[in-house]
């Protein structure tokens, strides 16, 4: 398989599943980066038994949950550094609505908050969420619009 192929055609899918589980562009650019880096590694233990899109997603799902162990080791930064300067991307997300849904997404229990996030942030289909989850599509449609109902009942109450 072709490397450079997967990575032009992969890396956009990959950097916006991650920054919208991570919700930091840098963070999203680092862990892309380290995804594709281990997809090369280990293109030739690819069995295809899903998508390689998928395929990359989980490889960069793993990549992201080692980067927040690692990061809850290390000391948080004194105050003195302020925020972060928000880039367009955070600015977007911080948009009054969508900060609302993603502070009920982030109280949602799993999985149905990460099938909403894969979908919607993540662009990934039913299929392929299905397959991340070693499930059916039909569980994942389910479970996605379960998702959704609960984050409009959530809104009509705030």
């Amino acid at each position: 398989m072709d490397i450079e192929k997967i990575y032009h055609d992969y890396f956009s899918v990959v950097y916006k599943y991650i920054l919208s589980i991570s919700r930091d562009p840098l963070t999203a650019e680092e862990i892309t980066q380290e995804t594709f880096f281990k997809a090369m590694k280990k293109i030739d233990s690819f069995r295809g038994d899903c998508s390689i899109k998928v395929w990359l997603c989980q490889i960069a799902k793993n990549a992201y949950f080692d980067c927040i162990k690692k990061q809850s080791r290390v000391e948080e930064l004194p105050e003195e550094y302020g925020e972060p300067v928000a880039s367009p991307e955070e600015a977007v997300i911080r948009e009054s609505d969508k900060k609302a849904v993603h502070k009920v997404l982030h109280s949602l229990k799993e999985p149905y908050k990460e099938v909403f996030t894969l979908r919607t942030y993540g662009d990934l289909s039913f299929s392929e969420i299905a397959e991340l989850f070693e499930k059916t599509t039909s569980w994942a449609r389910v479970t996605y619009h379960r998702a959704r109902a609960m984050i409009k009942e959530e809104l009509k109450d705030e």
